[in-house]
């Protein structure tokens, strides 16, 4: 199963040309990680709700298709990442790409590589401490097909109460 986090149910996934540089390049991204899907989904929306949509993947198709793996965070990835981040117009020829996401916490020493305050080595070094969740990068129109659309699921954001939240009587 994939789970892909957003502010409305996407039951007919898109391939959609992002408004920033992305980690793999322009499509449709998913994760292995409900958990993943649902802090992203609840990220993208002021609402206190978000959905998780969930995809089976045909795998008849899905062994069909031109895919790129990254194991783990190593310096093929990074070089793969920067070059989707920093290199106007470049475009790969995989229909599915898949490898580490680059959280908050991996994107703070991305960039202080990206800004040349730490060096290639000294990121991965970093990247290897951290717990890396996957992503997957549906690229073209032709990887769409290998995914199912299941079910979604509301997810509600957890809001913390106040003290008068909790109580209306004044304290003594």
């Amino acid at each position: 199963m994939l789970y892909h986090g957003s502010s409305v149910i996407v039951q007919d996934p898109n391939i959609l040309e992002p408004n920033r540089p992305m980690d793999y390049g322009s499509g449709f991204y998913c994760t292995t990680s409900k958990l993943q899907a649902k802090n992203r989904a609840l990220s993208k929306t002021l609402l206190p709700y978000a959905y998780v949509s969930i995809y089976k993947v045909d795998s008849g198709k899905f062994e069909k298709l031109r895919i790129l793996r990254f194991e783990k965070a190593d310096e093929a990835w990074v070089d793969f990442v920067e070059k989707n981040r920093r290199t106007k117009g470049f475009r790969h020829n995989y229909d599915i790409v898949i490898g580490p996401v680059a959280d908050d916490k991996v994107n703070r020493s991305f960039s202080l590589y990206e800004n040349r305050i730490i060096t290639k080595a000294e990121l991965i070094s970093r990247l290897k401490t951290y717990k890396l969740v996957d992503q997957y990068l549906f690229h073209t129109e032709e990887s769409l097909k290998a995914l199912d659309f299941v079910r979604a699921e509301k997810v509600i954001r957890n809001v913390k109460k106040t003290r008068s939240d909790k109580s209306n009587k004044p304290r003594l």
